[in-house]
């Protein structure tokens, strides 16, 4: 992967140039960090090469990443889940909705950057500073899933059911990708985070 690389979702046409620039450079700079990670390793990696190496800044990189853990589990898939949240049909069960859109993002995923998901996973797993603020960022991906949800469901996006149901998710699926890193990648990770789905859906298997 190369810092100039681009991604389709750069190019959807609802995107102003600006907001597409700014993909660009987040872009660059996560691709900057994981080539730099995997020629020297995470904590040789310093802010001032991937300044560099993204030809841009120190300055711009944490204007975009307040921390290196975050460039590292920063991606653009949040948003396009909630968009195709908002767009799956209202009388389609919440879960299958889920499972839809993230048989999708995982699809996209693996076919755009393999080698890097596979790299997160594994830093997740091995490096301390990442898994924690891993837990401190998953509270994001969760308040925007309790947007969603509330619309789906009528309920206020602060009620605890919502928010219990949200981050389950999220940290179902964050334990799908260290658990992926623990066992070698041997399993196909859409399957792992189907077999997380079922569990919310229907409890552990025997109960």
């Amino acid at each position: 992967m190369t810092a100039a690389r681009t991604s389709s979702l750069t190019d959807r046409p609802q995107l102003g140039l600006r907001e597409r620039k700014k993909i660009k450079t987040r872009m660059a700079i996560r691709s900057a960090t994981y080539e730099l990670i995997k020629d020297q390793g995470y904590d040789a990696t310093t802010i001032e090469q991937i300044a560099e190496r993204a030809e841009v800044s120190q300055s711009t990189v944490f204007r975009y990443f307040p921390t290196k853990e975050d460039i590292v589990l920063t991606d653009e898939y949040d948003a396009m889940m909630e968009e195709e949240l908002r767009t799956r049909p209202a009388d389609e069960t919440w879960i299958d909705s889920v499972r839809y859109v993230l048989t999708k993002a995982i699809g996209a995923a693996r076919a755009e950057e393999p080698e890097i998901t596979r790299l997160r996973s594994r830093l997740m797993l091995q490096v301390p500073a990442v898994r924690s603020r891993m837990i401190e960022s998953m509270s994001v991906t969760g308040r925007l899933l309790c947007r969603v949800i509330a619309e789906r469901t009528g309920r206020d996006s602060t009620d605890l059911e919502v928010r219990v149901y949200a981050m389950s998710l999220i940290g179902g699926l964050a334990e799908v990708s260290i658990y992926w890193a623990e066992n070698n990648y041997e399993d196909d990770l859409g399957e792992l985070a189907n077999r997380a789905l079922n569990v919310l859906e229907h409890g552990l298997p025997g109960d």
